[in-house]
């Protein structure tokens, strides 16, 4: 029996994931008849969920929204037209190992390959992680990349999930990040402070009040009941800490796409010190059709959104296209 994901270091949280699905249908106490599709799907994406996120789920409910975003089935070996391994073309925009270069005036670092839980509307599902892991070694080919093009005022660290790596990785990153004069602004994006709150501690805190460049932390929650206890105490440290909070949700059917759960999310990230930033209509990847909606849905959903709610509440409905300049923001010309 697992002790309680309290005594747990954020390490050892991180290393004691669930990755079979039995042992997930059993925690729930789910019918075992899911369970060949499940391991079927895991095949091509594996399942990985910690602990204590898989403790806000309810017991014998298949469709509680946590567990939908986390659990393999069989819907996703379905191949749909339109829906493919690398929906952005983010391999045309990979100048490096480990570098994307996609928007004018910044780029994305893809730290590590590691995650904390293998979210199954991921866009990066698929993406070469293998290929794309520069390594200590690869670094200076990033930074010398950076210097060159003073147009580059920040720099995002994501992966994978950079929480996911140490707090000595993470400092001598943004160490020499801070010496590149023309980088304004330092943003990671991370599902971790979600999934595994366990792993903002004082020595991370630390870490990203002692930088010289602003601090933005974009974390991802779709459904208010991500925003357990837990989850709002290392908000709200964050916050404190003087760091700016930013949300990313995925419109997901059946998980998120009504108005009274999308208004309980703005208002309970709030309440948290997060302001909501996007609303993402699904990247279109192999394996997850059956999340997608109808963007006339998105569209009366973020209407309605905006009559309920003052703007700060409010986040953009986007869709990511590739080789676009921005993100599309779905206005009210656009359905």
């Amino acid at each position: 029996m697992h002790e309680s994901k309290m005594k747990y270091s954020w390490q050892q949280a991180l290393s004691d994931l669930i990755t079979d699905p039995k042992e997930l249908l059993e925690i729930l106490e789910l019918d075992l008849s899911l369970l060949n599709a499940a391991r079927a799907a895991a095949q091509i994406f594996p399942l990985k969920v910690p602990r204590g996120f898989v403790a806000r789920m309810q017991k014998g409910n298949v469709n509680d929204p946590l567990l939908q975003q986390i659990l393999p089935l069989k819907a996703e070996l379905q191949a749909v037209m339109g829906y493919s391994a690398d929906p952005l073309q983010e391999s045309q925009i990979n100048p490096l190992s480990g570098l994307l270069h996609k928007y004018h005036g910044r780029v994305l670092v893809t730290l590590t390959s590691a995650c904390a839980v293998h979210c199954r509307y991921c866009f990066r599902r698929h993406f070469p992680y293998a290929s794309n892991n520069p390594g200590r070694r690869g670094w200076d080919s990033i930074f010398a990349y950076i210097a060159k093009d003073k147009t580059i005022t920040e720099v995002i660290i994501s992966g994978g999930d950079p929480l996911a790596v140490s707090d000595q990785l993470l400092k001598a990153f943004c160490e020499q990040v801070t010496q590149i004069s023309h980088v304004k602004r330092l943003r990671l994006h991370t599902r971790l402070p979600i999934v595994l709150p366990e792993r903002i501690t004082p020595s991370f805190l630390e870490l990203i009040t002692a930088l010289t460049l602003t601090p933005i932390v974009v974390i991802h929650a779709n459904h208010p009941l991500e925003i357990h206890a837990s989850v709002k105490a290392v908000l709200l440290d964050l916050k404190n800490a003087g760091v700016q909070l930013l949300n990313q949700t995925v419109l997901l059917k059946g998980i998120n796409d009504d108005l009274a759960t999308l208004i309980n999310l703005s208002e309970t990230l709030f309440d948290a010190g997060v302001l909501p930033y996007y609303l993402h209509l699904l990247d279109k990847v192999a394996g997850a059709a059956h999340f997608d909606l109808a963007d006339q849905h998105a569209y009366r959903l973020h209407q309605a959104l905006s009559e309920r709610l003052p703007g700060y509440l409010v986040p953009r409905l986007v869709r990511d296209e590739a080789g676009k300049p921005a993100k599309t923001v779905l206005e009210f010309a656009y359905v």
